[in-house]
């Protein structure tokens, strides 16, 4: 069996919503309408680190407050409410006025560009290789102030930019687990989000020798699902990292799959 038909197996079997379930993506699935989907998802991607409980119960309080409609919350809301509304906010890492800056940021690219789609394709163009110049315009807009901590990685620095390149997974990409949205951009320039279990996984399959999960090992990872189906490069992502984060399923079971 080829190892493009290896994927494809792994794919087809793990590539199911019953198999999301403890994830932060689940919250992008109670919002039919894009300009909610794409805020609530941003949220839950930029908060996607730490204990996947503490993480859930992190996104739930922030989109509570936001809800029914983050879209319309952001739009109607002043910056002093938005303190009051998260005063005494802290996620590791994060604090109220992280979370405060980071809601600002998001309200000020509605407000100019009217979507978070509209604002990152004014930074891409689709004779880019990959997202990046896309995602360093985005995340420039939306930390402009410099005052949202680690929250969303500087694209710019060598930092594999992890969370930003998953939210860009969620809504670009359409299938039965990630719920699409984003229609003005290609999955074929999109970049395999890398976490522990994909940097082993894309050292297992040889794409690369890099010794640390960074930008360039993100690109070189990239490169070598793009060889295997170069119109959909981070497909396989989701249902190869359910190995070490499932329990039954650990990365021996599938490096036993792919190299037996």
């Amino acid at each position: 069996m080829s190892l493009k038909n290896k994927l494809e197996y792994i794919y087809s079997k793990y590539n199911k919503r019953e198999y999301v379930d403890p994830d932060p993506l689940l919250f992008l699935y109670d919002y039919p309408e894009k300009k909610n989907r794409e805020i609530a998802g941003l949220i839950a991607a930029c908060f996607a680190y730490g204990r996947v409980d503490q993480i859930m119960k992190t996104v739930g309080h922030i989109l509570e407050k936001l809800c029914p409609s983050p879209y319309e919350y952001l739009l109607g809301v002043a910056e002093k409410e938005i303190a009051n509304d998260f005063k005494g906010f802290r996620y590791r890492f994060a604090s109220e006025s992280h979370l405060v800056n980071f809601l600002w940021g998001i309200k000020n690219v509605l407000n100019e560009f009217e979507s978070l789609e509209n604002c990152f394709y004014s930074g891409h163009s689709p004779v880019n290789e990959t997202v990046l110049p896309g995602l360093v315009f985005f995340s420039g807009k939306i930390n402009k102030n410099k005052k949202i901590g680690h929250l969303m990685a500087d694209p710019e620095k060598k930092s594999a930019c992890k969370r930003s390149l998953l939210f860009l997974r969620w809504m670009v990409r359409k299938d039965l687990v990630d719920p699409g949205g984003w229609k003005k951009i290609s999955p074929s320039q999109l970049i395999v989000p890398i976490d522990t279990h994909m940097y082993k996984t894309g050292r297992m399959l040889e794409f690369t020798r890099r010794k640390s999960p960074d930008m360039k090992t993100a690109l070189e990872i990239t490169r070598g699902f793009r060889k295997i189906l170069s119109c959909d490069p981070v497909k396989y992502d989701f249902s190869l990292t359910r190995f070490g984060i499932r329990k039954g399923l650990n990365m021996d079971h599938l490096k036993d799959f792919i190299l037996g």
